[in-house]
Order: C-alpha cells, then sequence, then structure tokens
C-alpha cells in the first residue's frame, strides 16, 4: 500500500522558518513529481510548489524566493523549505506524488494527510 506522510508543520512567528517533509512509502517503481499544495478554508487547493523527476522546479508566485523545494530520490523524499513566513501562508499543508508503481505503466496521484501551518505572532 502506497502512503504518502508528512511531517513538520506547526506554529510559527511571523518571519520565521519552518521545513516540511514527506516521504512516499510501498511499493513504487519511480516518482514522476512531487510537490505541495495548501488549503485555506474558503479557498481552492493551490499549488505551493512542485519539483519532477529530472529536478524541475515550479513555484507559486506568492511563495518565490522565500519557499525552497527539494527532494532526496534515495529515501523518496521532499521537502518545502520555508522561510520568511508570514500570516497568509497559514493553511494544511499537503503533499501530493505522481507515482509510476509499474514499470511502462502511467503515474497515479496521491496525497498525504496534511500538515497544519500557522503563522501568527
Amino acid at each position: 500500500q502506497v502512503q504518502l506522510v508528512e511531517s513538520g508543520g506547526g506554529l510559527v512567528q511571523p518571519g520565521g522558518s519552518l521545513r516540511l517533509s514527506c516521504v512516499a512509502s510501498g511499493n513504487i517503481f519511480s516518482i514522476y513529481a512531487m510537490g505541495w499544495y495548501r488549503h485555506t478554508p474558503g479557498k481552492q487547493r493551490e499549488l505551493v510548489a512542485l519539483i519532477t523527476s529530472d529536478d524541475s522546479t515550479n513555484y507559486a508566485d506568492s511563495v518565490k524566493g522565500r519557499f525552497t523545494i527539494s527532494r532526496d530520490a534515495a529515501k523518496n523524499t521532499v521537502y518545502l523549505q520555508m522561510n520568511s513566513l508570514k500570516p497568509e501562508d497559514t493553511a494544511v499543508y499537503y503533499c501530493n506524488a505522481d507515482l509510476i508503481l509499474v514499470a511502462g505503466t502511467v503515474p497515479y496521484d496521491y496525497w498525504g494527510q496534511g500538515t497544519q501551518v500557522t503563522v501568527s505572532s
């Protein structure tokens, strides 16, 4: 059974930093892409950052220059380093992964359970 398990959320003051981690476990052949989304009540879930298997990255305009996504392919892990956090970054952050379970097949989409990030003084 494939699972995505996030960690690293919490409460931080404005201007502070947090690092989120997400580990993909289970019978995985390869990882096509992994990323982070966030959701705030009353808003649509939005892409925060994405990294592909060739290390191409994509960021939401609102986090460019403040957040950095990276991965450890050997550990099936993706990280999100969040610096200069703002109250508007407060949200539930979800890990997402496009996983190839069997060689030659299309990727399947998986989600983590979410981790709360609260930026407040």
